[in-house]
């Protein structure tokens, strides 16, 4: 009677362990040992008790390493898996657009003075709050604690959030924002113009003096912020994000790279003309310029000011940078793209990593294996097409690929 009774325990006792339960105790072990972390960062112990009491991690997320488990891998975020004309659809930009014509004159005044004591035009402000939040409309999908705490434990990145994490108690700590209000994207960007919360502290704004930054309910406070970290990032106040041009019809695309810098004017006397017949000043021509074309020899071409790649800094996609700029563009000129995107398709982000892979291999891309058409890889391939004999188009498609693949 007595054995049946210790083997019903057992068998008890052996249903109710589970892998997962062993992990959420592995989970519960590692918050509570960020405490000295959090205290030398000034949270109190009522602060993160609070805030851990029923922590989860979401395995949901993206972008983790899970034991036992394939890797996650990051999203497919729009900007690296959409082309241009998907991206920056006309559509959306005059539909933003035209509530930002109606926010320019909502926040007139303090817009007027964050741009005279930062540089940063207003419509571009306007811009980045309308692609990250859609004007605060858009209502931001996860937790952030969670969020953080989750990256921390089994993200790819766990130093980076481990510190975000703490910071962002720091911040319920301040009193500044709710729990509940502090929403976040699944990287843990937060606020109305999407920050970390270690970009709170290192460039947050309390523009509308009432003691806290307040980048969740203040507007002011949001857009002197987004401000604030072009100007930490390096923004040159007076010049433009970039000048649509029309290229040479030999122009070597494999030029796309951040590396190749000259003046504007120089770039003028290669053939590339600005479009709509735009005469550039003096101090506009001297200012050093990089080429960008998004889709190759296809579609808009682009000279790029140092202020385009501070945006890029904010969000690390060509295309975002495009879709801000011409946003803020179109605040105060109707006019679209003068050249039209081409109907290019998009590989897949396993086809861009096997074509990068490939690239490696042969010793012409030395960039990060990522699965994005980015400016280097676009490089990289016109490269790769010169020395194969192909059309140069600086444009990943299956046909290149297949090349890259059979040369082995």
């Amino acid at each position: 009677m007595m054995r049946r009774a210790l083997i019903a325990a057992v068998i008890v006792v052996t249903c109710s362990w589970s892998p997962a339960r062993a992990a959420d105790a592995a989970f519960k072990q590692f918050i509570a040992s960020l405490w000295p972390e959090a205290q030398a960062a000034g949270v109190s112990r009522a602060t993160f008790d609070e805030q851990m009491r029923g922590l989860e991690p979401d395995y949901r997320l993206p972008d983790l390493i899970l034991p036992g488990r394939p890797p996650t891998g990051a999203p497919s975020q729009a900007e690296f898996v959409q082309v241009p004309a998907d991206y920056v659809k006309e559509a959306s930009i005059a539909r933003l657009a035209a509530e930002g014509q109606r926010l320019l004159q909502k926040y007139r005044p303090a817009l007027n003075e964050i741009e005279k004591t930062s540089g940063v035009p207003a419509t571009v402000m306007l811009a980045i709050w309308g692609r990250e939040t859609d004007y605060g409309r858009y209502t931001l999908p996860y937790d952030l604690v969670r969020v953080l705490a989750t990256q921390a434990y089994v993200g790819r990145r766990k130093d980076q959030y481990r510190n975000e994490f703490i910071l962002a108690l720091k911040i319920l700590g301040d009193g500044v924002v709710t729990r509940k209000d502090m929403r976040s994207s699944w990287a843990g960007a937060t606020g109305l113009t999407q920050f970390l919360p270690s970009e709170y502290y290192n460039h947050g704004v309390d523009f509308d003096g009432d003691g806290r930054i307040d980048i969740w309910h203040s507007v002011p406070d949001a857009l002197a912020s987004a401000a604030q970290q072009l100007v930490n990032k390096g923004w040159q106040s007076g010049v433009r994000w970039a000048y649509e041009v029309q290229a040479p019809a030999k122009v070597d695309c494999t030029m796309g790279v951040p590396e190749v810098t000259k003046p504007i004017g120089q770039w003028l006397r290669e053939g590339f003309v600005p479009v709509r017949g735009q005469r550039l000043s003096a101090a506009e021509q001297a200012q050093p310029a990089s080429l960008l074309e998004p889709e190759g020899i296809y579609g808009p071409s682009f000279l790029t000011t140092k202020n385009y790649f501070v945006i890029k800094e904010y969000n690390f996609s060509d295309l975002y940078v495009l879709f801000v700029g011409h946003l803020s563009d179109r605040m105060t000129s109707p006019l679209p793209f003068a050249s039209p995107w081409s109907a290019a398709k998009q590989l897949r982000t396993k086809d861009v990593e096997a074509m990068q892979r490939g690239l490696t291999r042969i010793g012409l891309y030395k960039d990060k294996i990522d699965g994005k058409a980015g400016m280097q890889t676009r490089a990289a391939l016109g490269a790769y097409q010169k020395l194969a004999g192909l059309k140069v188009d600086c444009w990943p498609s299956e046909e290149v690929l297949r090349s890259i693949q059979a040369a082995r």
